[in-house]
């Protein structure tokens, strides 16, 4: 039987209920572009990396996809939601409690998200760096979720074979990538609905789970791929 020997975390809408700030961001962006976003285009964003979250924006505005100006178009929107960051992050509903409860229970943890590093150190000082002992952001690795990259890189970095970890997310891209990279899922959704499958177990909310039902699902899902997840 597979044993839970790490938690990997995604970090927007999982952890933090910073996606409503990215709302507000992308909401800015559109209209310095000339543009209204629609609640369509916004949620097939959500979890992506800033390079597909660009293109998406783009496309949807009729905008030549010139590298240059999507650069650009990204670092303003970067800089904008890391002033909305430095205000503080509102955690989701038992996510600090259940970081608490990993930590005493001595299970090693990463944070895998796709957002930029330099936007996620300042989410950092939200969370506390001390929860993580990796931690992996969309521009550090080949291809960002939903390539199973980040969550490959850090269960190697953590050592632990991706089979051992239990991955928590709250969005399709991000379970997609971490079902890719071989890890059983805890989806937490938030805006989002995210589909049913055999690697994946729904939770309405972190704040009615303790450590053993994280240790639980993990050791359902992997001993059992084919089992209902809902």
């Amino acid at each position: 039987m597979a044993v839970m020997r790490a938690v990997l975390w995604d970090m927007d809408g999982t952890l933090v209920d910073s996606e409503k700030l990215w709302d507000i961001g992308m909401h800015a962006l559109y209209a310095r572009m000339g543009g209204v976003l629609s609640d369509e285009v916004r949620e097939s964003t959500v979890g992506g990396s800033s390079e597909s979250v660009m293109r998406i924006i783009y496309d949807d505005l009729g905008l030549e996809p010139d590298p240059a100006a999507m650069a650009e178009s990204a670092d303003w929107l970067h800089d904008y939601i890391g002033e909305l960051f430095e205000q503080g992050l509102p955690w989701r509903p038992g996510a600090q409690e259940m970081l608490d409860g990993l930590t005493a229970a001595g299970v090693p943890m990463a944070l895998v998200t796709n957002t930029r590093r330099g936007l996620t150190e300042q989410a950092l000082k939200s969370i506390g760096s001390h929860y993580f002992t990796v931690s992996v952001c969309g521009d550090e690795v080949e291809q960002a979720k939903p390539a199973p990259d980040p969550y490959l890189r850090a269960a190697h970095l953590l050592g632990v074979p991706a089979g051992h970890c239990l991955a928590v997310e709250d969005s399709v891209t991000g379970t997609a990538a971490a079902e890719a990279a071989g890890c059983p899922v805890l989806v937490v959704p938030n805006d989002v609905e995210v589909p049913a499958g055999p690697r994946r177990k729904h939770a309405e909310t972190l704040s009615t789970l303790a450590v053993a039902d994280l240790r639980t699902i993990h050791a359902q899902l992997a001993a059992d791929p084919g089992a209902p997840s809902a």
